[in-house]
């Protein structure tokens, strides 16, 4: 089976915020070792790259049939996300291994696991 792993940030630092300079070193290389490891994993893909801060979005809504286009995150998330990672797995159970395997999930964040679909 397929699984969307949606990586959210929490409480951990952004990037290339003034908080991210308060992890140390250690923490870093540990986080970015993890990061290293999930990508060898042969049933693992990144799904996009790396994004952008919130602050740096811009949100796109429709209103009457007109794009509504507004300047920062979208206001319904309450954490940033931080990415996303496409994981063959054999079922939800593992799925959640790897996703536990995720530094943000242990750091403040989380990751959401959902089965992949087509809708169209």
């Amino acid at each position: 089976m397929q699984f969307v792993l949606v990586v959210y940030h929490g409480t951990y630092p952004l990037p290339g915020t003034p908080q991210a300079q308060r992890v140390s070193p250690e923490d870093k290389k540990a986080a970015y070792a993890d990061f290293a490891a999930l990508n060898k994993l042969e049933n693992w893909s990144s799904g996009a790259p790396p994004m952008g801060l919130p602050q740096d979005a811009t949100t796109v809504t429709v209103a009457d049939g007109s794009a509504v286009i507004t300047e920062g995150p979208w206001l319904g998330v309450r954490h940033a996300v931080g990415g996303f990672a496409i994981v063959e797995a054999e079922n939800l159970d593992a799925a959640i291994a790897i996703a536990a395997r995720i530094p943000q999930a242990r750091l403040g964040g989380a990751v959401e696991v959902r089965p992949s679909a087509k809708y169209y």
